[in-house]
């Protein structure tokens, strides 16, 4: 049940992933005072931005009564512009979910009839194809937004099931008129951070739960190699005082409780300390564990506000002009988010590359008991480091970018849709970091029998040699990677109680 104005982070990861959407009905009475102020806004004749003028560059153009409804039809379609690949479908939803709630506030003055087509649209799953490529992220998301406004107008395609159709015949199908655009309304719906932040939501999500996985695989890494488990000691971090490192401590030491390999060594050990990426996961994940939440705040107040412009105020029947939909705030959260992908796959890689050499670990060269005739692990280990490497590249902030657009009258803008749109590539990357990881750690893991893991750790390496044996002698190495990135990216660290984001 949407409630605009405040839904929380975990009602939108649930309709990320899926999850059926119903609009709050109590919002109706703010919408329609809305659109009634837009009316008499109209019937006085004083000039309104986007309701009887030009827009941009073109705000100065007056624009006659009976030309209002084709001034809104026309912004949908010149600014259906973009280009690329469509939306993923569950981003997209998640973007006309987010729309929709803004709409529903009562701040935009778009008509009753408006949010509920946008509102049966996602009850009965129809995903408007949507170009991800041609937004800068201010004067808000142009481009993509009228591609959705443009579906809701008969116009571009739709998604159903999973098949492409045109818009009109899929409204239709459905029971479903298109709609005709009153005043203020073509620019609300395309007005707006929707998509950056759906985008930005997305990479959060995937990141939250790569973040989990990690965990789980930076701990059998730990024990993989008999690291110690003293750097995780609550004494260390109470000092330093930093929330997502204490809360990160805690959880390897949980994970690692109960472990025979670490209590085989607690004793006459010669090495005093361990490598970097063993003895500062709480740091670096503790690091990444809080800028995270920053970003998660700054996106739930995002995903609950509105953000188009002008803005209606019903009490007063002013419309006033602002700078809502300018997504800076969006794109800092993104380039937080991108910050902590790529060193959460860095210290990954950096332990996959200590596992699997034989001076560092004390284990097997490459993690196989007859090295030479084998390679063993070698080259996931290559591959680790080239995905570590693109996350490099494309973890660069966004938003110190800007290029002018509409002739200047646009002069700063966010870049915060493609710093949005770049996560869930690089989450992707992670992914297959971590599950080389998972597959290097449980290898090492191997060795050490018949000695056993904590109950946790344990429970996870079942759940990998459920679908990947141990490896002998080499074999097609690419099937266990695509199981074990699969358990990253899914079950790994489900039921284990480990920090999140919110």
């Amino acid at each position: 049940m949407l409630t605009p104005g405040s839904v929380s982070l975990a009602q939108w990861r649930t309709i990320y992933e899926g999850g059926a959407v119903a609009l709050d009905p109590a919002c109706m009475a703010a919408v329609e005072a809305s659109a009634a102020a837009v009316e008499r806004i109209v019937a006085r004749g004083a000039p309104v931005y986007g309701v009887n003028t030009g827009f941009g560059k073109l705000a100065s153009v007056r624009i006659a009564d009976a030309d209002l409804a084709t001034l809104q039809r026309n912004i949908v379609l010149s600014h259906a512009a973009g280009v690329g690949e469509p939306m993923p479908v569950p981003v997209a939803r998640l973007m006309m979910a987010l729309k929709l709630a803004s709409l529903a506030q009562g701040a935009s003055g778009v008509r009753r009839a408006t949010v509920e087509l946008l509102a049966a649209m996602l009850e009965r799953d129809l995903i408007p194809v949507v170009p991800a490529q041609g937004s800068v992220g201010a004067s808000g998301d142009l481009a993509p937004l009228s591609h959705m406004a443009a579906a809701m107008i008969g116009v571009g395609e739709i998604i159903v099931a999973g098949q492409r159709h045109p818009a009109a015949e899929a409204l239709a199908a459905a029971g479903l008129s298109p709609l005709e655009l009153g005043p203020k309304e073509g620019l609300a719906l395309l007005n707006g951070t929707q998509f950056s932040t759906a985008y930005a939501l997305a990479g959060l999500f995937e990141a939250e739960r790569l973040f989990r996985a990690a965990l789980v695989t930076g701990a059998l890494s730990t024990e993989a190699a008999k690291g110690s488990d003293t750097p995780f000691d609550p004494r260390i971090h109470g000092l330093r005082k930093q929330p997502g490192q204490i809360e990160v401590a805690e959880a390897l030491r949980g994970l690692m409780t109960g472990s025979a390999i670490r209590d085989s060594h607690r004793e006459g050990d010669a090495r005093v300390q361990d490598p970097y990426c063993l003895r500062c996961q709480p740091q670096v994940m503790g690091a990444a564990l809080d800028l995270l939440r920053q970003a998660a705040a700054t996106l739930a107040h995002e995903a609950n506000g509105v953000s188009d412009n002008p803005l209606i105020f019903a009490d007063t029947d002013e419309a006033l002009s602002g700078g809502n939909f300018h997504a800076e705030p969006v794109a800092f959260a993104a380039d937080m988010i991108a910050l902590a992908l790529c060193e959460i796959g860095s210290i990954s890689e950096r332990r996959i590359a200590m596992l699997v050499d034989p001076a560092l670990s004390g284990l097997p060269a490459f993690l196989t008991a007859h090295p030479g005739l084998n390679s063993g692990f070698m080259i996931p280990q290559v591959t680790a480091a080239a995905l570590v490497s693109e996350n490099k590249q494309r973890a660069y902030p966004a938003s110190v970018d800007s290029i002018p657009t509409s002739a200047n009258q646009e002069d700063h803008v966010s870049m915060a849709a493609h710093g949005s749109r770049r996560l869930t590539a690089m989450a992707e990357n992670l992914a297959n970091v971590l599950g080389i990881e998972l597959l290097t750690a449980a290898q090492g893991c191997d060795f050490h029998a018949p000695l056993q893991s904590s109950k946790a750790l344990e429970a996870a390496r079942a759940k990998l040699r459920a679908q990947v044996p141990t490896l002998g002698e080499d074999r097609y190495f690419h099937p266990d990677m695509v199981a074990a990135t699969r358990l990253v990216s899914g079950g790994l660290a489900a039921g284990l109680d480990l920090p999140g984001v919110g």
